[in-house]
């Protein structure tokens, strides 16, 4: 692994902490909904509508199409800008969640914003050297972790390298708790730290991306 590629990895940690602290504030602001974690709203889903309690299916079916809709968004975004994909994504992400910090009352209206800046962040993907960096989903990171260990074990792959793949989760595990006790203090204005965090990552892949070579928008 190369030095861009620890980068990647260091990047990629980084947006899973934030998703992790974003997706807390939303589960904390819905009441046992996500804004990243389309699978539990699946689940959600697919359960009360089973019961035709839709009270809790609508919401969690209209977020799993927001989720989708900031995927698609996000994908066109990234095409538009070309080899500043990912400051250009990770920017609208900003603003989008700084917006939602000051949206009032808490409750569906901020929970729309933040997950269409989940669905756009996961268009931010890319391969690491042997890692593949999701944008903000930790199950495949998992999966990953799982298989590479196993790799370890009996001597089919690298060492250590299970070790990207469990720093993720790790990721998402701290953003998560930081993300339960800001909400605490603060309620959703919580959601500024991640809004500056992700302006941040912003300027540092501009600058990055701004020396190398234009990447696709499907890598």
């Amino acid at each position: 692994m190369n030095r861009a590629d620890f980068g990647h990895i260091l990047l990629a940690t980084a947006l899973m902490a934030l998703a992790g602290f974003v997706d807390a504030v939303g589960f904390l602001t819905l009441k046992g909904l996500f804004v990243s974690f389309m699978s539990g709203n699946s689940t959600q889903f697919a359960l009360n509508a089973g019961r035709h309690d839709w009270t809790v299916a609508a919401p969690a079916g209209a977020l799993v199409g927001l989720f989708v809709a900031g995927v698609v968004a996000g994908r066109l975004l990234g095409r538009a800008a070309g080899g500043w994909r990912r400051p250009i994504i990770l920017l609208a992400e900003a603003i989008l969640l700084a917006v939602a910090s000051f949206v009032r009352p808490a409750g569906f209206m901020p929970a729309i914003l933040m997950t269409l800046a989940m669905g756009a962040q996961n268009t931010i993907q890319h391969r690491a050297g042997w890692v593949r960096t999701p944008g903000a989903y930790v199950t495949g990171a998992l999966v990953s972790f799982g298989e590479r260990l196993a790799d370890a074990i009996v001597g089919a792959g690298p060492r250590i390298g299970w070790a990207p793949y469990l720093l993720l989760w790790v990721a998402l595990v701290f953003g998560g708790s930081m993300g339960a006790v800001a909400y605490g203090g603060a309620g959703l204005r919580a959601l500024f730290i991640p809004a500056v965090g992700a302006a941040i990552l912003s300027i540092l892949t501009g600058a990055l991306e701004g020396k190398a070579p234009a990447e696709t928008a499907g890598d």
